[in-house]
């Protein structure tokens, strides 16, 4: 097998069995599956202006009047960066961790030690993902504030968070069984199913709605809401151009890939085609000249250059499962085109992230009228390039 390029880390975060973790799997931008790939991808060169984060309890300032915090994350991908931004009478923040007792102490601490002792004035909430709305309710009830989130982040969280403590529904099942999972796999699916609630305190039952190009004036500054999809369902990033600076959420990570997938709730979805869209309305809304503030990894310097790098990854990708579909595969048959870590089977959490990209390269695919899919007598779905 030749490898081409080091394997990047690509960590994510993903409704499984349930459940938000964050795994690492392969890069876009490594052969996997023993040939030449047809084009070089080439990582981009971002600029780094920081040393490195701010240690615990601390925060950096990267812009005038914004700050940077940490947070620990109980996951491979093991912190969360959080942004606050200067409100005159106090101090808006963006995202807030994961629901656990560590990120209250962090949080408990970062109160106490902190000169500024202003309150804080709102909570902007990205999207969805527990490491990123995990503590929002804590926060909003502890300081009587009011959350801010696109509607269709809010309405999916609450939704998602229902589901805490029910049984697997049927759906579920069957789009594990599609893909081609064994029944001892899915017995641990069910097992685990329903505990995504558990990552987050209970939103407020109201929020102020943020819209696509909608300005927003936060302290001096004016900040523009620019909102994605693909990685969850209506992303908001927030930018700011007296300052030149970007925060960006999960929509662009200097270091790892946002994970795309497509989940049992809507198994015919698109996503990979909403990401590649999202990504080309950043760069053309936003200029190249930006400060990135990004929700993992470090800030940096060279957003479209990362832009640039993350599409020629999946058009790479998207190469090699083409390759690999001249027979009929199922789901599960296609990780090695895709990964290039094994998936193991009894590692369930990891099995259904997996199963979620591939499901949703295989549809951006499908979608295209490049491949056709068929049933077996079991229901099983199996996938191959469409005659031409």
């Amino acid at each position: 097998m030749t490898i081409a390029r080091r394997a990047e880390a690509h960590a994510f975060s993903a409704r499984v069995a349930g459940e938000t973790l964050t795994c690492n799997l392969s890069s876009r931008e490594v052969i996997v599956d023993g040939l030449e790939d047809p084009i070089s991808v080439q990582k981009p060169t971002l600029l780094y202006p920081f040393e490195g984060p701010p240690a615990r309890g601390q925060t950096l300032e990267v812009a005038p009047g914004v700050h940077w915090i940490r947070m620990p994350l109980p996951y491979a991908l093991n912190h969360i960066n959080l942004w606050t931004i200067d409100d005159g009478t106090g101090w808006a923040i963006v995202d807030t961790g994961v629901r656990n007792e560590e990120t209250a102490l962090a949080w408990r601490e970062l109160f106490a030690g902190s000169p500024d002792k202003r309150p804080l004035t709102r909570v902007f909430v990205t999207h969805m993902h527990p490491d990123h709305v995990g503590m929002a309710g804590w926060l909003t009830r502890k300081f009587g504030v009011r959350l801010w989130m696109t509607r269709l982040e809010y309405l999916t969280c609450r939704v998602m968070v229902s589901d805490t403590g029910r049984e697997a529904p049927d759906d579920a099942i069957e789009f594990c069984h599609r893909a081609g999972w064994s029944p001892a796999a899915i017995e641990t699916y069910r097992a685990r199913f329903g505990n995504f609630g558990k990552h987050i305190h209970a939103l407020p039952d109201s929020y102020r709605r943020l819209c696509d190009g909608e300005e927003l004036r936060i302290g001096a500054n004016t900040w523009r809401v620019v909102v994605g999809s693909g990685h969850s369902p209506e992303h908001a990033c927030l930018y700011c151009p007296d300052l030149k600076v970007l925060i960006s959420g999960d929509q662009i990570l200097p270091r790892i890939s946002s994970n795309v997938s497509v989940h049992p709730t809507e198994p015919d979805g698109d996503p990979m085609s909403n990401w590649l869209a999202s990504l080309g309305k950043l760069r053309r809304e936003v200029p190249d000249d930006v400060l990135v503030l990004p929700a993992h990894n470090e800030c940096f310097r060279g957003l479209h250059a990362r832009i640039d790098a993350l599409e020629r990854g999946q058009e790479t990708s998207l190469k090699r499962l083409r390759r690999s579909l001249n027979e009929p595969k199922r789901v599960i048959d296609v990780f090695g085109a895709l990964f290039a870590r094994p998936i193991a089977e009894a590692d369930v959490p990891l099995l259904g992230m997996a199963t979620g990209e591939a499901v949703a390269c295989l549809n951006y695919l499908m979608h295209r009228g490049e491949l056709s899919r068929s049933l077996d007598a079991a229901k099983v779905a199996w996938y191959q390039l469409a005659s031409s």
